[in-house]
């Protein structure tokens, strides 16, 4: 009976195995890889892809295209060579994402689904041998550029090649091409045949990824104007034409991704802040766009007069603006950064138009910044852990130097940060900025909360007194940190136009020179628990020491900063 069922057993994992196996063998021999449509590699075996010279070819009956045409493909192997699996896309140059409809033509060949869409490639039914195979494949109506066949073939079971590529076919067709504007030249002709208008100030958005630029060349009869526009969003990045330097009654185009992910051009009309109405595009050609790692790239040519809604058609000249945001299903979303041209720009007259400088208040929002935390919040910080022990027992109404210095520092870092805070979102009214806004009002909201915690802490020999000091140690960890990346992003803006960065490296240096000393009075900290100090300085503590040498770097720091943010714009 034991044997029996033994026996039993093992027939049955005989067959699971042969079924296992049949079910990746049917896998591959019924075509069915829709699965693998973004990277055309087969899964069947676990060897690479071949590097050889393939002995297949992709041949097309066609070397220009419109839209809406057909085009055969034909899948060519050399004279006594077979393959038994292939797979088919087309796709533009430079692109990886499958476009068009194939048509099967020939028995042994299916379409496949590929990112949802139907009919966007074309594989074998079966796993039997072939030295040919044809398809017809249809161009799309819109978003066209040059395209190239891609095809996979598989000449057994382990043995295949990836990606053999046909030969270019040349879009000429009449509707919109997703050919990039050349920006390797884009700045070269600023301030002499166009204007110009970018933030950071006179960035090159051909090595700049965070530039956001416009150009406009205006035809002296005011017929037409040709429009550039470059900036990085997650959905879109829009122009405008303004009478103000305020949000309402704008001439606006926008460069954005439509609920296919795919860039269109729109024309629009703001009113206030609300979200702009968009209009027919109108007497919009050349359309040109790209998308490349995250920068939206657009250009076009308008015969569309500029209407502000109080100005006549004829007017040359308006304030210039930027916007970019996120986009939901190709709708444009609340914008995170805005810029405006200081001056009105005489879009008959191509001077170069800068950037504004940085407005007063927002040099005060970020003086008051960074003296709130690089020097008195870090100051507050180092004397409440470190210096505690020294002159214990004096002090003032009751309470140690220590204490009194730290309340007082640490009350000018939250005055000075609602201050701040204040001013600038008085001035913006919005969240324009990225990041940097959303940590502001963290450190604002934990500053807030600091010293309320600290109000009703208990006594310092309760036996839950370490809940208030763990809690208070953390939220001033958090504010520190949080504070610091403030920071850093709001110089990022001030001199994002600057090649060297340079005051981004100056608290990069901050950064670096604070965490030093944090190192230097926590060893001496530990040393002295062993009854021992790192160093002595005839009768005065390493704590003072290391203090004074902190306020010392820490003040160079800061003028150098503050010289910085005094000169930006």
């Amino acid at each position: 009976m034991a044997l029996s069922t033994k026996l039993s057993f093992e027939k049955m994992l005989v067959l699971i195995l042969l079924s296992a196996f049949v079910g990746i063998v049917q896998s591959y021999g019924n075509g069915q890889v829709s699965g693998v449509c973004d990277y055309m590699i087969p899964g069947h075996s676990p060897n690479s892809a071949q590097t050889s010279n393939p002995p297949f070819t992709v041949t097309a009956d066609r070397t220009i295209f419109k839209e809406g045409e057909e085009i055969t493909v034909t899948l060519s192997a050399q004279s006594g060579v077979s393959f038994e699996g292939f797979m088919l896309q087309a796709r533009q140059v430079g692109s990886s994402t499958p476009i068009g409809t194939f048509t099967v033509m020939a028995t042994g060949s299916q379409s496949l689904t590929c990112n949802g869409v139907a009919n966007r490639a074309v594989s074998h039914t079966s796993d039997n041998g072939k030295t040919s195979m044809q398809t017809k494949w249809k161009a799309p109506t819109s978003e066209l550029g040059n395209i190239e066949f891609r095809a996979t073939f598989a000449q057994n079971f382990e043995t295949f090649w990836v990606g053999i590529k046909s030969s270019v076919i040349t879009y000429n067709g009449t509707g919109t091409a997703t050919v990039a504007p050349t920006v390797s030249t884009v700045n070269s002709e600023c301030g002499k045949s166009k204007v110009c208008y970018s933030q950071p100030s006179n960035c090159d958005p051909s090595t700049n990824t965070d530039c956001y630029f416009m150009s406009v060349r205006t035809a002296t009869d005011q017929s037409q104007m040709e429009i550039e526009i470059i900036g990085k969003a997650d959905g879109y990045v829009a122009i405008g034409f303004s009478d103000d330097q305020e949000m309402g009654n704008d001439d606006i185009y926008i460069c954005g991704k439509d609920s296919s992910n795919i860039l269109q051009v729109q024309h629009a009309f703001s009113t206030g802040k609300s979200a702009p109405t968009i209009l027919s595009l109108g007497n919009v050609s050349d359309i040109k766009k790209a998308l490349t790692n995250g920068v939206i790239n657009c250009s076009f040519t308008t015969r569309n007069s500029i209407s502000t809604g109080s100005r006549a058609a004829s007017a040359s000249e308006y304030f210039l603006m930027i916007a970019s945001g996120p986009s939901n299903q190709g709708n444009i979303q609340f914008h995170k950064n805005k810029y405006v041209s200081t001056s009105k720009a005489n879009l008959l007259n191509p001077d170069l138009i800068t950037s504004e400088p940085l407005p007063a208040i927002l040099k005060a929002h970020g003086a008051l910044m960074l003296i709130s935390w690089m020097t008195t919040g870090s100051l507050g910080m180092i004397i409440a852990r470190y210096l505690k022990a020294v002159a214990k027992g004096k002090g003032c109404c009751g309470k140690d130097f220590w204490f009194l210095a730290h309340v007082t520092l640490m009350s000018i870092s939250v005055t000075a940060t609602a201050i701040a805070f204040i001013l600038v979102f008085s001035y913006a009214q919005d969240w324009s900025g990225g990041a940097h806004p959303v940590l502001g009002c963290l450190v604002m909201i934990l500053s807030l909360i600091q010293p309320i915690v600290a109000a009703f802490r208990c006594e310092p020999h309760h036996e839950r007194r370490f809940i208030f000091n763990w809690a208070h140690s953390f939220i001033a960890l958090a504010i520190k940190g949080l504070a610091v990346a403030a920071i850093f992003t709001g110089l990022s803006l001030i001199e994002g136009s600057e090649e060297d960065d340079w005051m981004l490296k100056v608290m990069g240096g901050f950064v670096a020179w604070e965490a030093l000393i944090f190192v230097l009075q926590d060893l001496n900290m530990r040393s002295k628990k062993k009854d021992a100090e790192i160093c002595s300085f005839d009768g005065i503590s390493p704590e003072i020491v290391l203090l004074i040498l902190f306020l010392l770097g820490n003040l160079a720091f800061l003028i150098a900063l503050l010289v910085g943010i005094g000169r930006a714009g």
